[in-house]
């Protein structure tokens, strides 16, 4: 007799030249299985010594689902007394993305002006306020740097340094303006900078760890690696792989132009979703490393990776820009715009 609600799927078996398709029976007052299907399923397993012969690479499977009982006894309290047979498969994982959504153009022109206005007055508008702004120690002119953190206790920066997990991330070329970096580092945060021009692989100092390394948008090529005996940038996957960190709480990079397609990465592969507080230098002289299009095409893709930002659950709530950094957008003047913007964002989903 057949067991309350209980099912047997037979998955597809390519037998030689033969296939048997998926079938579903359900529970009737007689067996599950009928005596003329069994002798069906019976023969179905015999593959022919020809097929056999010709591909020994087949392999033959067949997989049952049967009810637990704990299951089949939550289904018989159900005040349903007939539920349907075959459960509905449980919902897969969420397909990997290749490329961002474009948001609308600006306008039906389509022009580079419209395009730039809504692009500046997006990265010039703060969404969130910070009661705590953070911009390190002064330097020795006297004045602190561009880069700004936000200790404000709503958000879980202040208490991870309370609770010593402050952890730092800042990726750089040459020599960068690190005020920031070591007031954290003094705070108790561990900090780790990379920089590929570093003659060692790793070493301490200053309180935070240096190492020869940087980030990108894509992991380099194994054969080139073997050639030169060591990679030089990551993708910011691998690299919390292979130091075995899952959480980076103040992430900060000066990419000078690569960081448009190092932003894509990150929202592709869900890596923001480790990210406590995002600190970036735009740079839009010109289009970015692998970035192509006509002008307005450029600016919208720029738009649409920062909207992704905002969809990823970070809000912008610092900006600053250098008036001594020359006023270009895409070799133009437009709108009178500077050619660097520095962006902090936080992520409004981690709070402590």
């Amino acid at each position: 007799m057949c067991a309350a609600h209980s099912c047997v799927c037979v998955h597809s078996c390519l037998l030689g030249d033969r296939l048997a398709w998926n079938t579903c029976t359900p529970c009737t007052g007689t067996s599950i299985l009928s005596s003329q299907n069994r002798g069906q399923q019976s023969r179905t397993k015999q593959v022919p010594a020809e097929a056999g012969k010709q591909d020994r690479s087949i392999k033959r499977r067949i997989s049952y689902v049967r009810t637990l009982k704990k299951d089949r006894k939550r289904d018989e309290d159900k005040e349903d007394p007939s539920p349907p047979c075959c459960q509905p498969p449980r919902p897969h994982r969420k397909a990997p993305r290749w490329h961002i959504d474009l948001e609308p153009w600006a306008s039906e022109s389509h022009s580079l002006e419209d395009e730039a206005k809504r692009f500046l007055d997006y990265i010039t508008t703060p969404q969130v306020s910070c009661a705590s702004l953070f911009k390190g120690e002064a330097t020795q002119e006297g004045t602190q740097g561009s880069w700004t953190a936000c200790l404000d206790p709503k958000y879980s920066l202040t208490k991870r340094i309370h609770s010593k997990h402050c952890r730092v991330y800042s990726f750089g070329l040459g020599v960068d303006d690190r005020s920031l970096e070591r007031s954290l580092a003094g705070a108790g945060c561990e900090v780790h900078c990379f920089d590929p021009s570093l003659k060692q692989p790793h070493l301490q100092q200053d309180e935070m760890w240096l190492h020869r390394l940087s980030v990108d948008w894509r992991d380099p090529n194994p054969a080139i690696v073997a050639q030169r005996q060591h990679a030089t940038t990551k993708k910011l996957a691998t690299i919390l792989n292979d130091f075995g960190h899952r959480q980076v709480d103040v992430l900060k990079a000066d990419m000078e132009s690569a960081e448009w397609k190092i932003l894509e990465n990150l929202v592709l592969e869900g890596v923001l979703d480790s990210v406590g507080q995002l600190l970036l230098e735009l740079h839009l002289h010109w289009a970015g490393f692998e970035v192509g299009g006509d002008d307005p095409s450029v600016v919208r893709y720029w738009f649409s990776l920062l909207k992704e930002l905002e969809r990823a659950s970070f809000r912008l709530f610092h900006v600053n820009s250098d008036p001594a950094k020359p006023h270009l957008f895409l070799h133009k003047n437009v709108l009178n715009a500077s050619s660097a913007y520095t962006l902090s964002w936080v992520n409004a989903e981690l709070m402590p």
